[in-house]
């Protein structure tokens, strides 16, 4: 029987026998996503629900939109939700460039030694937790010990108590998000340079560019879908800033401009056992993320022609 002539049935059977190797060996990441992303889905529903432990899903009386109006009139909720917006919007706009500007930077470097080294420094990070990177942050910024005060006593400064006033939390934890996640987000860029055609760069000495003008013409219209896709997974977890990330850093003295919706939903939601009201936060920041996926898909496919479908 001709290929066109099959039923869809027919075709997806005829394709599980032919690629049956390639299905089995794809069968444990298949059952990852089915176990740990799809079947939790079903708990999306106790944000309908006023929730009981004991009772379960079956038990528990329905809440209809409840707890979506509690969440857009409690004015704490709202302050939270600032918050992360603010704070994502500065990761967005000084985070996402630097993994492309050390790419950039590191393809130019000639020698191997040196540039293998670089990556390494520049990786390492990544490889610390939040913990670590959260205990070594606050050696630097003690306002008695730390190194950023001492140089400021060395020209006659007071000491700052960085952690402990609410103006400079933001600025620390999208610092310490470049400097340790920044090196990590280079290797697909680099993996994209690595496909650039030497011999547009040397049409472009022959033609008199300088390194510049290498770059502006040739390298970065070549590795653009690719930073169109990076940015677009980016900001579908624009509402997604990391629980340890924050966690670490924030204390009532500076709560106020650094608490977001991750802090908030394991604050209400684990300790306080609200888990309607927090498994609602957790939806609306879904719907979030996928809306803003769409709509920055459509903009890219418009504009560059690359999208993630």
């Amino acid at each position: 029987m001709n290929l066109k002539e099959q039923s869809p049935l027919q075709r997806c059977m005829s394709n599980l026998r032919k690629y049956k190797m390639l299905y089995f060996i794809s069968l444990p990441g298949i059952i990852y996503f089915i176990v740990f992303k799809y079947l939790p889905l079903l708990g999306s529903v106790m944000a309908f629900q006023n929730y009981n432990i004991f009772k379960g899903f079956s038990g528990s009386p329905w809440a209809g939109l409840d707890h979506f109006k509690r969440m857009f009139t409690y004015p704490e909720f709202l302050r939270i939700l600032g918050n992360t917006v603010l704070i994502g919007l500065y990761d967005l706009l000084l985070a996402f460039p630097v993994p492309i500007i050390i790419a950039l930077l590191l393809n130019e470097v000639r020698k191997g030694i040196y540039k293998r080294v670089l990556q390494t420094v520049v990786y390492l990070p990544h490889f610390l937790s939040w913990v670590i990177i959260g205990g070594i942050m606050i050696g630097i910024l003690s306002p008695t010990t730390g190194i950023i005060n001492q140089i400021l006593n060395t020209f006659g400064l007071k000491s700052i108590y960085f952690l402990g006033e609410d103006s400079y939390i933001r600025s620390i934890l999208v610092g310490t998000g470049i400097w340790k996640d920044s090196g990590w987000g280079t290797i697909v860029y680099l993996a994209a340079l690595a496909s650039v055609n030497p011999e547009l760069y040397e049409a472009a000495r022959i033609d008199g560019a300088s390194r510049w003008k290498q770059t502006i013409k040739i390298t970065i219209p070549v590795i653009l879908p690719t930073i169109t896709i990076m940015f677009l997974l980016h900001i579908g977890n624009f509402l997604d800033f990391g629980f340890e990330r924050v966690f670490v850093f924030v204390n009532a003295l500076n709560e106020s401009k650094g608490d977001i919706l991750d802090t908030y939903i394991y604050r209400v939601g684990l300790i306080d056992q609200q888990y309607s009201y927090t498994t609602a936060i957790g939806l609306f920041k879904s719907v979030v993320g996928l809306l803003l996926i769409m709509l920055g898909n459509t903009l890219s496919k418009k504009t560059s022609g690359e999208g993630l479908y």
